[in-house]
């Protein structure tokens, strides 16, 4: 796969982050089932709606940040760029099930405040090599920001 195209790589990317996304999503159920809907939520809760098109545009960010990076030549920075990348996006693909299918909300907290240091981990890793791809997992780092905010008060209210 040396010698494909940017574009190539970014369709590659992109389609493997929200396919990655949506199954681990559809896995873990979802914000409608019994349980969560008798969880005392703050009152700046989104509605369920939000969230889906949220992801959506947010793994298609991640997965061109990724594809700017494996298009770089090989460098112990790139593998080192990679590594953490992986790391961080199976946190963020295992809070869910986490949260929604085994309703543990707080070690649900306890990854999603790891992720959030592997997000600033990745993006630093990624501005050495290339800057655009720092700048697009900026609002991934927003949202999960909200999204720890949000653990924590489900937490703290229950």
């Amino acid at each position: 796969m040396k010698n494909l195209s940017l574009p190539l790589k970014i369709v590659i990317a992109v389609l493997v982050c929200l396919l990655l996304g949506s199954a681990s999503g559809i896995l873990a159920g979802s914000a409608t089932t019994e349980w969560y809907m008798q969880l005392q939520k703050p009152s700046f809760q989104p509605p369920s709606w939000v969230f889906g098109p949220a992801w959506t545009l947010l793994y298609t960010l991640i997965g061109l940040a990724l594809a700017f990076i494996w298009d770089k030549k090989a460098s112990p920075a790139r593998s080192t760029a990679l590594k953490i990348f992986a790391v961080q996006f199976f946190l963020n693909l295992i809070w869910s099930p986490i949260f929604f299918y085994w309703n543990q909300i707080a070690l649900a907290l306890v990854v999603i405040i790891v992720l959030w240091f592997l997000i600033i981990a990745t993006i630093r890793a990624f501005k050495k090599i290339d800057s655009r791809a720092a700048y697009l997992l900026i609002p991934y780092l927003l949202w999960v920001t909200f999204a720890t905010v949000l653990n924590a008060s489900i937490v703290y209210l229950n």
